[in-house]
């Protein structure tokens, strides 16, 4: 290769891997499966490696992928959390094997262990209770999300048995089990959400979330695999994990100790004919020098640890031809590209379709019509193109061009900086938009009203709806007769979407479809603002005050409520009987903290943060996520984040105890 070439392929390269890594960790959608990254990594490494003079501090082949969110606090880790390194075929473990041998001789054996498809944690525990859990992070430091760990019921908050240190860390792997992942997306879909694209997004998003509340209904599982301490407790790791299991941690009992590689390779293969048995996805298994002592004669590269490889499963793969490809638009606006394929067997199924993502994908890809493809399904439910076939025909076929209008209404589509999605602005016009705000409005999580998706479309083709309140203007006539419709089943619509009307107001403001208005915010709005008129008059100053609401939502409420069609549909709705204002409670509240704006950071002795929210709001304050000038009170924990704290200190906002705080709410010792 010239080293024009060569600098023009590491510029490109290092483009790409920066995009995905930012997809991967950051955004928690990746586009590309894991092998497909490492094999441009690889090449990457090999060209930097063969041209020194082109080696950048910045390249990603420098850096290790991080998940650190701002959202969080973030703390150390006692002992590095590296990544392994990943080998896909026998070749690369075999040679992992005699780089062993040549260190240690013949005498070790290795623990096989599977190798999870989740997200890394690490947990720690101070005389038998957990202390914190952190992400993985940079590998230094990582998010605590202590909080949300203590909502997993497998997760043990105080150890069993004895004989374990008086502090230490053990590390595992959050997963969401295939059932409970499959039933997660199906109540997503019924609601209107787009589904998670397999159980590690669902995983990665759901550790994220600001609300513990949310996370304790999801079905998060964890699998622990490692102890770190800097004195070895055990001998073995083999060892160590079935003490692990004595103190009351889920240890996995896919695990066996080998002794020598034909038995590495016998549990390969194995488990690579029979992972789809397991009750969670994995990608591969984790081979690891047992003892303790060998390990730390074996020691660490910058990067990895020379004790241990990973051997990764390829996703299954298939090879078809790209024959067309259709541009969808979803409720929100959003288009997004799907390919028609060429049938296809793939992991049991015959695949004619699969996901392009975006303009920005399409172009990485360079995909073009009647292209060989390379099509994933992995752990994914839609499968994608990865990569096209070198072929002399492929540069000879014109470039797939994103389409510039909408292809149901002919508006000329936007895209907004910094967002990958084209959507099509015609909110109110544009079919698939107005169809699918109506099927998530009626959806379980929303009304509740009983009927398919096929029975709007049907009510809208016959232009008998154009909106969510038109559905309370139906009538019997309206109705029987029309196809799928007889006595009953007209009456039975009727009669559900009479029972809707009482349906609760944080779930009817849910069901209105605001972009960026899911579950969780729309009750923290209905419970602010108490009734929808009070909401439409709310400034975005006032929007932005109640916790966990942004500019972004707080913007999104504000146009909604802007636009005089989207008015009269809520004065319709309210004309229809639907309760547009939270119903009083019987629970007793008070005005003690009236106008007065909290900040929680911290772990407290008495109350969880929740709980702490729930009082403040009970007594007349608010809450909100970040310190501002308009915050009167940081109520502070032990280990508050040290970010927070300075801010406070900057702006002069006093810091209060939990005993200060309860006595703030505490009326004549009561």
């Amino acid at each position: 290769m010239e080293k024009t070439d060569a600098r023009e392929r590491i510029e490109r390269l290092r483009q790409i891997l920066h995009h995905h890594n930012y997809l991967y960790y950051v955004k928690v959608q990746p586009e590309i499966s894991d092998y497909e990254f490492d094999r441009l990594m690889k090449e990457l490494e090999q060209l930097e490696k063969h041209y020194p003079e082109f080696r950048d501090a910045n390249s990603p082949t420098q850096r290790v992928g991080s998940d650190i969110s701002q959202d969080f606090d973030q703390y150390a880790h006692a002992i590095p959390m590296l990544s392994l390194g990943n080998t896909y075929n026998r070749e690369e473990v075999s040679d992992f094997h005699n780089r062993v041998k040549k260190t240690l001789g013949s005498s070790f054996q290795y623990t096989c262990e599977l190798k999870y498809d989740g997200v890394a944690i690490s947990l720690t525990y101070r005389d038998g209770m957990l202390f914190r859990a952190l992400t993985r992070g940079d590998g230094e430091k990582g998010d605590d999300v202590t909080r949300n760990i203590r909502t997993i019921r497998s997760i043990p908050l105080q150890l069993e048995g004895e004989g374990y240190p008086a502090e230490f860390e053990i590390r595992g792997e959050v997963v969401m089990p295939k059932k409970g992942f499959a039933q997660l997306n199906q109540s997503r879909t019924e609601a209107g959400d787009p589904p998670f694209a397999n159980p590690r997004n669902a995983t990665a998003g759901t550790l994220k979330l600001q609300n513990s509340s949310l996370v304790a209904k999801r079905p998060l599982d964890c699998y622990l695999y490692a102890v770190a301490t800097k004195d070895p407790l055990f001998s073995g790791h083999y060892e160590s994990l079935k003490a692990c299991a004595d103190w009351g941690f889920k240890v996995p009992s896919y695990i066996t100790l080998a002794r020598n590689l034909d038995e590495v390779y016998r549990f390969i293969d194995h488990w690579n004919e029979r992972r789809e048995e397991l009750p969670v996805e994995i990608d591969g298994v984790v081979i690891k020098v047992n003892a303790l002592k060998q390990q730390e004669q074996l020691g660490f590269t910058a990067k990895i640890p020379r004790w241990a490889i990973a051997y990764k499963f390829k996703a299954d793969r298939a090879t078809t031809t790209l024959k067309s490809v259709d541009f969808q638009v979803g409720r929100t606006g959003a288009v997004t590209p799907v390919a028609n394929l060429e049938p296809v067997r793939l992991a049991g199924t015959e695949v004619k379709r699969a996901s392009l993502h975006n303009a920005d994908q399409i172009k990485l890809l360079d995909v073009r019509i009647g292209d060989s493809v390379f099509v994933e399904k992995g752990g994914d439910i839609i499968p994608k193109i990865v990569g096209v076939k070198d072929s002399e025909l492929h540069k000879k076929r014109p470039e797939l061009e994103f389409i510039s209008k909408c292809p149901e209404c002919g508006t000329p589509l936007k895209r907004e900086e910094q967002e990958a999605a084209h959507f099509c602005p015609n909110t109110y016009g544009c079919p698939p938009q107005v169809k699918g705000r109506i099927v998530h409005f009626i959806s379980r999580r929303a009304m509740d009203i009983n009927a398919a998706e096929a029975t709007i479309d049907l009510l809208y083709r016959k232009e008998l709806i154009r909106n969510s309140a038109d559905l309370y203007t139906l009538t019997y006539e309206d109705i029987i007769g029309l196809e799928r419709f007889a006595d009953k089943s007209t009456r039975n619509f009727l009669k559900s979407i009479e029972e809707s009307k009482q349906v609760a107001f944080p779930r009817v403001l849910y069901a209105l479809g605001i972009r960026y208005v899911g579950e969780t915010v729309a009750k923290k709005l209905a419970e602010e603002f108490q009734s929808m008129d009070f909401l439409q008059q709310a400034s975005m100053e006032e929007l932005t005050r109640v916790d966990e609401i942004g500019d972004r939502i707080a913007q999104s409420v504000r146009a909604y409520f802007e636009d005089e069609s989207n008015r009269k549909m809520i004065r319709d709705l309210e004309q229809a009987g639907l309760k547009l204002k939270l119903e009083s409670s019987n629970e007793e509240q008070t005005q003690l903290l009236k106008n007065k704006i909290f900040v929680i950071s911290g772990v407290f002795d008495r109350h969880t943060r929740d709980e702490l929210r729930s009082l403040i709001e009970k007594n007349g304050g608010q809450n909100t996520g970040s310190i501002s000038s308009n915050t009167d009170y940081v109520l502070a924990g032990s280990n508050m984040g040290p970010s927070k704290k300075e801010k406070a200190g900057k702006l002069g906002i006093p810091l209060i105890t939990e005993d200060e705080f309860i006595a703030m709410i505490t009326e004549n010792g009561n």
